[in-house]
């Protein structure tokens, strides 16, 4: 990548958000361009700083962060917000969606999961969570947030078919190989195959694209 990310991040955790401020600014590709502990204060800073993306925490004193998200993308259509959430705010993430995040994160990602969601934002990708549980997976499905906005109907052999349903109840390529009498290697061009076709970048990607399109049901991810 010739460019640097321009990236900002926003969260009333000190702690937190110091550690990721390290972590990401030894990164080559990155440019930590500020940070801030509140809604307001981040759309203050963008008044004043130009970013690529913003990293930015759900629950914020003085304003949170989907409220921060319309505000500023209104004022900077081009901007990409990435969310920062806990476990029990899956009623937030979709909210975010909602507002035009392009992604989130659980607060526990690892470095190699949080350098992937950047990258992939950057790149103008929706960057679903790894963690993504089946119960926000359906809620995002549900959702105002459309992702795909397809214009023309994506298709599907019956072998791919089978094979995302399995993708999607969380089997590994070895178990799919077992269970429908494929080698390893050649599940694993399938499940290529498929995310190339779905656009999505991880599991996650595929259970809610899987959702949206009827090619499972919400009871077979239970």
């Amino acid at each position: 990548m010739d460019q640097s990310i321009r990236l900002l991040i926003a969260d009333d955790h000190e702690i937190f958000r110091d550690g990721l401020a390290l972590m990401l600014s030894r990164q080559d590709n990155i440019q930590l361009v500020g940070q801030a502990s509140d809604g307001r204060e981040l759309v203050e800073l963008l008044d004043t700083v130009q970013a690529d993306i913003v990293m930015t925490d759900l629950k914020m004193p003085r304003m949170d962060g989907v409220t921060a998200t319309r505000i500023l993308l209104e004022k900077h259509p081009g901007l990409k917000i990435i969310a920062l959430s806990m476990f029990d705010e899956e009623d937030l993430i979709v909210e975010m969606l909602e507002a035009g995040a392009k992604g989130y994160l659980l607060k526990n990602a690892d470095k190699a999961e949080i350098l992937e969601a950047i990258a992939q934002v950057y790149d103008d990708h929706i960057f679903y969570c790894r963690q993504t549980s089946a119960r926000l997976a359906s809620m995002i499905v549900k959702s105002r947030f459309d992702p795909a906005r397809e214009k023309e109907k994506i298709a599907f052999t019956d072998r791919e078919k089978e094979i995302i349903r399995l993708i999607c109840q969380q089997y590994t390529a070895q178990q799919i190989g077992e269970k429908i009498f494929l080698s390893k290697r050649t599940v694993e061009g399938h499940r290529t195959r498929i995310l190339e076709k779905m656009n999505v970048k991880n599991t996650a990607g595929v259970v809610v694209f899987a959702l949206k399109h009827n090619l499972i049901k919400e009871e077979e991810l239970l």
